[in-house]
């Protein structure tokens, strides 16, 4: 029984406390370790989530309430100057206008005063009667021809409404005729009046235009700073008055919700605009119903919390890394009698002797085991390397096997072929044919070795496709397409033949058209791909599986080598791996493609040494293929 728990502590076998092992810790260690840390884990999440929380919340606080400071001193700046338009319209029509009679009293020389006034705020000054027609205007009295002020909306907003103050959108100044051409963006103030002409009494526009740069530069000072908030401005209607993005906005390019600005009864609103969540901060303007509002992105927010992100990282990080090294202190003093024994076998893999030092100064119980899994361990490793050798032996009894089959036929026909050139005088053809023979078996005796490179597969194909091309009397076309370096990569010999083999004798040799082969190597990755393609026949889904499929015996073709496809496929596999060897794809009438799978293998010395003594570390093939 005792001997049966410390053999499985060195198999693979799924025990139940080996399956245990993926739910629970195993040793005294690293249950405290896993202990504390879950522990510390949950405690520190809930601490980040917390706090993570309350910054998010409070930055938002704070950043909504800086804007809606922002705001409100745009908006101080903005009503101040309105209401320096306003006084200069109070004192035209109060001052003025209700004192004199302009039938008798000549009003342009007060408005000039008053253009004067407005340091430069002011385009223009009109009055107008009820008609249309124009009693006087400052700096420039010559209106256009064919203007219709009465179809003016700024007109028939002051008639139709005449107890308010009209502000309209901004516009060019298009009333008078300026010689300088010199014509600017302005809001007008329309406000209704009463004229008195000849003592009546009659209603009459006055119109002050105010310079709509005034205005925009006040918006640009409130959008001059480095984040993703913008502010604009608009009607109680929600039509645009400003916006940083107006051009982009006109042209179709960017959007803006500005159309349900006006249902928002709240200050400060929420929305989700175009699949970006954002905050609105609206702030009315005084005198015009127009909102000034700021865009606030979540992102922005997110982005002005960083610091304090990472402020808060910096410090669950160095609490988890104390607590981890607090952790790992406590374990190793509670676990310290067992960790060298533990450590050392689980480094001994592939080592025959484990040091008896490690277990020497442990405790007396420590001291037994690592006494018996050293003696076990060592059996174990006796036992595989005998395992693995009796292995060795029987792939390369195999192999050599397989790759000794030479079907008689084959040798007997290409002999015949060549008594038969030399008796019909054709010395060069068949002195060709004997080089193409002799070079045939040179690469397939290849000293006893069963690895070659790709460069010398590929010759020994090319030199039975030359005799098989003379044989039938260039009944068919060879193409080679090999990709650039392909040539200095392993692989294992004799693969490629009986696929041309199989090409020739079940592909195109009954074939009424000339027939086509084709061997198209290339790398991709990791791998090697050698494809090779015939447009004889074909076959079905069905037939090409079972090309593939068969008992452990070898199978050797009626006519060929010997070596067949389901051979081939067992050496690539045997050697490489499972998940190499050959594909096949075939379509009726269409013609076949079969397709050599094998790992990028540099074609060195100690490579083709590794693996023809299956030496060959497989977790360095990636690093040796990756010199093309």
């Amino acid at each position: 029984m005792k001997n049966k728990m410390i053999f499985d502590l060195n198999t693979n076998e799924s025990t139940p406390h080996k399956r245990a092992f993926f739910h629970a810790p195993r040793t005294i260690r690293s249950s405290i370790i896993f202990s504390y840390s879950v522990v510390s884990l949950v405690l520190l999440v809930t601490v980040t989530i917390m706090l993570s929380t309350i910054f998010n919340s409070r930055t938002r606080a704070m950043t909504i309430e800086a804007v809606q400071q922002a705001n409100a001193q745009t908006v101080v700046n903005i009503e101040d100057y309105l209401k320096s338009m306003r006084s200069i319209s109070d004192t035209m029509y109060y001052n003025v206008i209700k004192s004199k009679d302009i039938a008798i009293d000549s009003i342009e020389d007060d408005m000039d005063l008053l253009y004067a006034a407005g340091n430069g705020n002011l385009v223009s000054i009109a009055l107008y009667k009820e008609d249309g027609t124009l009693v006087a205007a400052s700096p420039i009295n010559t209106e256009k021809e064919n203007i219709k002020v009465t179809k003016q909306s700024w007109f028939k907003d002051a008639m139709e409404q005449a107890e308010n103050m009209h502000f309209s959108m901004p516009h060019v100044q298009n009333l008078f005729d300026d010689p300088s051409y010199n014509y600017q963006w302005v809001i007008s103030l329309s406000r209704a009046v009463e004229i008195t002409e000849n003592g009546h009494s009659q209603k009459g526009v006055l119109l002050v235009d105010m310079n709509y740069e005034s205005i925009e530069h006040l918006l640009d000072e409130a959008n001059n700073h480095n984040s993703a908030r913008y502010t604009y401005l608009c009607t109680e209607t929600g039509e645009l008055i400003d916006h940083p993005r107006q051009n982009q906005i006109n042209a179709g390019l960017v959007k803006e919700n500005n159309n349900k600005i006006t249902n928002y009864t709240s200050n400060v609103t929420s929305e989700t605009f175009e699949g970006e969540k954002r905050f609105n901060v609206i702030s009315p303007v005084a005198y015009t119903g127009w909102k000034l509002v700021s865009v606030i992105p979540d992102k922005a927010m997110r982005i002005s919390s960083d610091s304090t992100k990472y402020l808060l990282v910096m410090v669950v990080s160095l609490t988890a890394a104390a607590l981890l090294l607090v952790t790992q202190y406590i374990a190793n003093r509670i676990a310290r009698p067992i960790n060298n024994l533990n450590d050392a076998i689980a480094n001994s893999e592939g080592i025959k002797n484990i040091p008896n030092t490690i277990y020497q100064d442990s405790t007396v119980e420590v001291k037994i085991l690592g006494q018996t899994l050293h003696a076990y361990i060592n059996q174990i490793d006796r036992l595989m390397n005998a395992v693995v050798q009796e292995e060795e032996e029987k792939r390369k009894t195999e192999l050599d096997a397989l790759q000794g089959q030479i079907n008689p036929h084959f040798l007997y026909n290409t002999l015949d072929s060549i008594v038969w050139m030399i008796e019909g005088e054709k010395n060069q053809e068949a002195v060709y044919m004997v080089t193409q023979l002799a070079q045939l078996f040179r690469i397939s005796l290849n000293r006893g070795k069963t690895m070659i490179s790709i460069e010398q597969e590929l010759k020994h194909a090319k030199a039975y496709l030359n005799i098989q091309k003379i044989r039938y009397k260039d009944a068919f076309e060879a193409i080679y397409d090999i990709e650039e370096g392909v040539e200095d990569y392993i692989i294992v010999k004799i693969v490629i033949q009986p696929i041309l083999e199989n090409a020739i004798y079940h592909g195109i040799k009954e074939a009424e058209e000339d027939g086509i082969i084709r061997i198209h190597a290339y790398r991709r990755d990791d791998d090697i791909y050698i494809e090779v393609s015939d447009n004889g026949y074909g076959m079905n889904e069905e037939e090409c599986k079972a090309l593939l499929q068969g008992d452990e015996k070898p199978i050797t073709s009626k006519h060929g080598s010997g070596v067949g496809l389901i051979n081939v496929h067992r050496r690539l596999k045997l050697r490489f791996g499972e998940q190499y060897g050959l594909h096949i794809k075939s379509e009726p009438d269409v013609g076949t493609t079969v397709t050599i799978h094998i790992p990028a293998i540099k074609c060195t010395l100690a490579n083709l040494s590794a693996l023809e003594n299956s030496t060959y570390n497989k977790e360095n093939t990636k690093n040796e293929s990756t010199d093309k």
